[in-house]
């Protein structure tokens, strides 16, 4: 058993990523200041908690102390809330990373880097590949880049051990909406239940590497145990490449009726179209499992039916 920080372990993915921890034997901190994650996604599991944020040199410290491992997660997200506060983004995801590093650093920590997709911005090459020249078109995108490029850096320069992934669009139970920068697969499922019309920016044509949680948070507790490290970064996807009328259309299906749905003003900064390679993930991981697009929906849509049932329909 090793013990493993978690940073922004409140958040969806994060919580997510704990139990999967734990059901592995691993012992588990948890990091987070609840400025987007929740408490009760915490509820039942037998995590140490810090409260604090990652700006906070002294409280990063604390939580890594005899960590073997460091799991960053932690970042303040969505592209329109980037361009709308592009300072906070850049503190949050670049200072805070290097304090993630330092911390690591100081105690010879593994450390898992959840990087973004976005850094391949307005790049049109089809699929996404690392050696592509990332082309952010974001704040938000940018402050990923940056972050990406400092445990890159941290690897090179100290011997770090790090692991950098690119996640793309994950989505899963506890992903909430109800809230300005809703991700988009919560914010349908949300608007469905509740017999709204979905919103839709821009004509929906634009497509995405949608990845379950459940497929993410396997690879890298599988990551954690056996200590990959890797110089470049690495795709953290299925290669699958949906659009967004294709996830209502497919919300629909689920739901036994057709969604109703609204168009606005595409928005600032959003990528036209988005699909991994894995070459470099599957060669890391070959014993990858996958959880289906259509199998992570059914737990999405379960799960925030469950969360509110007056307004399951």
């Amino acid at each position: 058993m090793s013990r493993v920080t978690v940073t922004g372990g409140a958040g969806f993915i994060g919580a997510n990523l704990c139990r999967e921890l734990l059901d592995r034997g691993h012992d588990v901190v948890v990091l987070d200041d609840f400025s987007t994650g929740h408490r009760q996604n915490l509820d039942g599991l037998d995590v140490r908690l810090v409260e604090g944020s990652i700006l906070d040199a002294g409280a990063v410290e604390r939580a890594c102390g005899d960590a073997q491992a460091v799991v960053h997660l932690a970042a303040l997200g969505s592209v329109p809330r980037s361009v709308a506060d592009p300072q906070r983004s850049f503190e949050v995801n670049a200072t805070g990373t290097q304090h993630v590093l330092e911390a690591a650093r100081h105690h010879g920590a593994h450390l898992v880097f959840a990087g973004s997709s976005s850094v391949y911005g307005s790049n049109p090459a089809l699929p996404k590949h690392e050696d592509l020249a990332p082309r952010p078109m974001s704040p938000y995108a940018a402050s990923k880049l940056a972050a990406e490029s400092l445990a890159l850096a941290y690897g090179a320069s100290y011997g770090l051990p790090i692991l950098a992934f690119r996640f793309f669009n994950v989505f899963g139970p506890l992903q909430r909406a109800g809230h300005a920068y809703a991700a988009a697969i919560p914010a349908f499922v949300d608007a469905a239940l509740r017999g709204q019309a979905l919103t839709v920016y821009g004509d929906g044509t634009q497509t995405r590497d949608f990845t379950a949680v459940d497929t993410v948070c396997g690879v890298i507790a599988d990551a954690v145990g056996r200590g990959v490290t890797s110089a470049d970064p690495v795709n953290l996807a299925i290669g699958s490449r949906i659009s967004l009328l294709e996830v209502i259309d497919a919300i629909g299906r689920e739901l036994g009726r057709p969604c109703a749905v609204t168009f606005g003003p595409r928005r600032t900064g959003d990528v036209a179209h988005s699909s991994a390679d894995g070459t470099r993930l599957r060669a890391l991981f070959p014993d990858i499992r996958t959880v289906s697009f259509e199998e992570g929906l059914r737990a999405t849509i379960s799960w925030m039916r469950a969360l509110a049932p007056a307004t399951a329909g």
